[in-house]
């Protein structure tokens, strides 16, 4: 065996492999794993020892199916959400308990901008976490009423904007475009929701802080991100991909140093179905080992906690109006049936249970048309998929990844607010789909809720709100393995992407995430505690920043 064989010692490796559990050395060359064992079992490789970690213990490397690169993006903008979030340089962002204090925060990086004209926008606001009290436009004109201010929601769904930018987009009470909330005294309140009012918006701001033009910081800082959080492959879950932003990918992904491997979807909405296929196939005659095009996003409904999802009769338990179509449901079933013919895999945003029967109806549409043994089609969030549905999924041979993190931040808002307490009871059910047979991951959608897999575990076995209310625990909880399976192997397979990550074998790339601390063998409720030394990512190791 080639001299230029590691051998990493650690006090234990939790492999994800059934035929071998666990081991405590794992032989590497060029990137890629050559054998897991004992030391006597590796000693016929020959090659050099590495004992760096004989005292931590190796899992594969995180791998998070839904997040976005605005997990990168958003670092460079003032954030402005209640609870504590960690940067990519490790620090800890201390979140904000009410409008003065986004108010005070603001004021703070508007005096830092040296161009008069250039807008200020901020993210994470989520008005259910300050008493479902409003940003309102006199709030954001506190800061400035000579500079465009926009502040998005933590759901990114929704966004607040000032008296100012409001005027010059020409929204006021006459306006009839879906999505401008008015206020008590009849005028809009600033609060702007779904896609038609946002990119109308979006035009007088000049650029779109969701999707503006991608530079390297920002795939670095997304890159730091994942390195702190032990994440060693991780999605760009709904990206236009345009040229520039496939040239940023393309560089950072050809550097040795880059510590992630990343999966862009493009965004269906950017293209035509036609174009969209076309562009996805393009794309992926480009790949390499640390850059992974291939699939696409389509969004069907918006968010549960902003009233933007789509939900069956009953409705929203409140009483509140029901949610907005971003694709209509009649126009669903032939972008389906096209890139499925494609052989494209879709990942679909469902939040509410009547937009996940649309995707349902579609998905058996388009196999009747074409039957694909091996599709993978994932139905995204998913939140309130019922075991009928869930059944469905697995007679059409689909995948869902489902929204653990979602029970934290916002179950007691659906408790009392959106769903009531039945269907809160299994929001997200990771049991449901267990019984039916589903293959499954679970998420964090950085960045709406952090970016942290062992966290989106904790969600997932523990399914505690942040008031301390438990929901489903006794149908929906999973146990610790079977968490670790879903933010590994799990939801490796949801993005066909098994063979090569996911678990520590032969074969594969040899990612692998650096612990303290052995998950399996600490209290179920303080795993997302274990703290997080690093990442090893094709054999190159790095130590994550600690601010």
């Amino acid at each position: 065996m080639s001299k230029d064989t590691v051998v990493f010692s650690a006090r234990k490796i939790v492999t994800m492999n059934p035929s071998r559990p666990a081991a405590t050395h794992v032989a590497v060359r060029e990137g890629r794993i050559v054998a897991v064992g004992s030391l006597d079992e590796l000693a016929s490789l020959g090659g050099k020892v590495d004992d760096r970690f004989k005292d931590k213990v190796l899992l594969p490397g995180f791998v998070e199916g839904h997040s976005h690169i605005m997990e990168g993006m958003m670092w460079s903008l003032p954030y402005v959400g209640a609870f504590d979030r960690r940067s990519p340089e490790g620090k800890v962002v201390k979140g904000l308990p009410d409008i003065d204090a986004i108010v005070a925060r603001l004021l703070e990086a508007e005096k830092t901008m040296t161009d008069p004209d250039a807008p200020l926008f901020a993210w994470g606001f989520d008005p259910l976490h300050i008493g479902s009290i409003s940003l309102a436009r006199q709030d954001l004109d506190r800061v400035s009423t000579t500079r465009p201010i926009m502040v998005v929601h933590a759901s990114f769904h929704i966004s607040n904007v000032n008296t100012l930018v409001l005027q010059r987009a020409e929204l006021d009470r006459t306006t009839n475009i879906s999505g401008v909330v008015m206020g008590k005294d009849g005028e809009p309140s600033g609060e702007v929701q779904g896609i038609a009012a946002r990119f109308r918006v979006f035009r007088v701001l000049g650029s779109n802080p969701l999707s503006g033009n991608l530079t390297a910081d920002d795939v670095n800082r997304y890159a730091s991100s994942c390195c702190v959080q032990g994440v060693t492959t991780v999605t760009d879950l709904h990206n236009d991909l345009a040229d520039l932003t496939v040239e940023v990918y393309r560089a950072a992904s050809r550097r040795d140093d880059f510590s992630v491997r990343l999966v862009p979807a493009m965004a269906s909405v950017s293209h035509s179905p036609d174009a969209g296929v076309e562009k996805v196939k393009a794309l992926k005659a480009t790949n390499n080992d640390k850059l992974h095009y291939g699939i696409v996003k389509l969004v069907v409904d918006g968010s549960i906690q902003g009233f933007t999802a789509r939900l069956r009769w009953p409705g929203y338990h409140n009483g509140a109006p029901n949610g907005l179509w971003y694709i209509a449901p009649e126009e669903l079933p032939g972008i389906v049936a096209t890139y499925h013919a494609a052989g494209i895999q879709m990942h679909i945003h469902t939040n509410g249970d009547e937009a996940t029967e649309v995707a349902l109806e579609a998905i058996e549409a388009a196999q009747i048309a074409t039957p694909m043994p091996d599709h993978r089609h994932t139905l995204q969030h998913c939140q309130m998929a019922d075991a009928a549905q869930f059944k469905r999924m697995k007679t059409l041979g689909m995948c869902v990844n489902l929204f653990a993190n979602h029970v934290y931040y916002w179950g007691d808002s659906h408790y009392d607010l959106t769903i009531g307490p039945e269907r809160a009871h299994r929001l997200d059910a990771t049991g449901t789909a267990l019984r039916a047979g589903v293959p499954f991951a679970i998420h964090s959608d950085a960045p709406v809720t952090p970016l942290s897999p062992l966290f989106t575990a904790w969600c997932a076995v523990n399914r505690v709100t942040s008031s301390g209310r438990v929901l489903g625990k006794e149908t929906e909880a999973l146990t610790v393995q079977q968490a670790l399976d879903a933010i590994t192997i799990d939801a490796a397979y949801t993005l066909k992407l098994d063979h090569l990550v996911g678990s520590i074998e032969t074969g594969k790339y040899a990612d692998f995430v650096v612990l303290d601390a052995d998950p399996l063998e600490v209290a179920p409720e303080t795993i997302k505690d274990i703290n997080i030394w690093g990442t090893v990512v094709g054999g190159i190791i790095r130590e994550a920043p600690r601010a």
